[in-house]
């Protein structure tokens, strides 16, 4: 299989290569000051767009040079692992000069390095997400009972909480198989065609779920996959009512998985954990069967250890 979601970013080797027409990274690109204040828009922020100017611009609270700083280190990624001033500038709409600016700022701090010609993230960059997954109690206290869920059942099974309207991995316990999902911590998908994702979105109010669903990019992955917000909302709901959620092939043609929520101490839903496993290799009867007593088995182990060590 070949899904890899939106993955954290980190550093890599392979990517586009420059235009024979791209200055070198440390070049002088004229009108740097004055064409950092008309920079391009981009209104998706998941790749590394910065934010629209506007409200947001005009707001004395956003300092939109940190947006757009932030902007440029999210424009790497999966696929995008060495990028050009002009890859940047693409991926983030801001002018080539801006984009420029930003990058030698990032090499000098030490979280970018450049070749002359292309750029890439450095390891550095980690600290900025372990700054969040340190702070974490649920992984570490989740990550044994995930490897004994594993070796009991031999599938894989992860961890997520909902981030906007994606869900993003804190904890996976991959099984050990030739061929296995391409995921990690950091990972993101679409919260609409992952099972975890239907968890944790039956835990939302009805006003926020509305709000999500009016609000959030329904795309399509497969044949399968679920768009309508009115037949998403009937899923949820019934998610909501049983306590679970199967998804079968809505990611990925042939990946199936069945997800269970997480509570706190307060009984609002946390996070979601699942298993995953081939279509060909588990039936819809078999996750229902065989994985759904052991996946909900092991959430309340770990909702109980949550509590104890005062953590949820």
């Amino acid at each position: 299989m070949t899904t890899s979601g939106r993955a954290a970013n980190t550093p890599g080797t392979g990517g586009q290569r420059a235009a024979k027409s791209e200055p070198a990274a440390g070049s002088d690109v004229a009108g740097d000051e004055a064409s950092e204040h008309g920079m391009g828009q981009h209104s998706d922020s998941q790749h590394g767009t910065a934010a629209p100017t506007g409200a947001e611009g005009r707001d004395s609270d956003f300092v939109q040079s940190l947006d757009r700083g932030l902007a440029v280190i999210r424009a790497f990624g999966p696929g995008r692992e060495r990028l050009s001033l002009s890859d940047v500038a693409r991926e983030t709409g801001l002018t080539r000069a801006a984009a420029r600016r930003f990058l030698l700022t990032l090499v000098k701090l030490g979280y970018v390095r450049s070749d002359g010609r292309e750029f890439s993230l450095r390891p550095l960059v980690l600290e900025l997400g372990y700054a969040y997954l340190s702070g974490l109690a649920m992984p570490e206290i989740a990550s044994p009972h995930l490897e004994e869920l594993v070796a009991r059942v031999r599938e894989s099974s992860s961890i997520t909480v909902l981030d906007g309207h994606d869900i993003v991995y804190i904890a996976r316990v991959p099984t050990k198989r030739i061929m296995t999902v391409a995921i990690s911590v950091g990972t993101r998908f679409p919260a609409h065609a992952t099972s975890m994702g239907r968890v944790l979105l039956a835990g939302m109010s009805p006003d926020d779920l509305d709000k999500y669903l009016s609000e959030g990019d329904l795309g399509t992955f497969t044949a399968r996959t679920v768009t309508d917000p009115d037949r998403l909302r009937e899923i949820v709901r019934e998610v909501r009512r049983q306590g679970y959620a199967i998804v079968d092939q809505e990611l990925e043609e042939g990946l199936r998985s069945i997800a269970a929520p997480i509570h706190g101490s307060g009984g609002a839903v946390i996070a979601a954990i699942n298993l995953s496993g081939h279509a060909s290799r588990v039936s819809l009867a078999a996750m229902r069967a065989v994985l759904l007593p052991a996946l909900l088995e092991t959430a309340a182990r770990i909702e109980a250890d949550l509590r104890s060590q005062g953590a949820s």
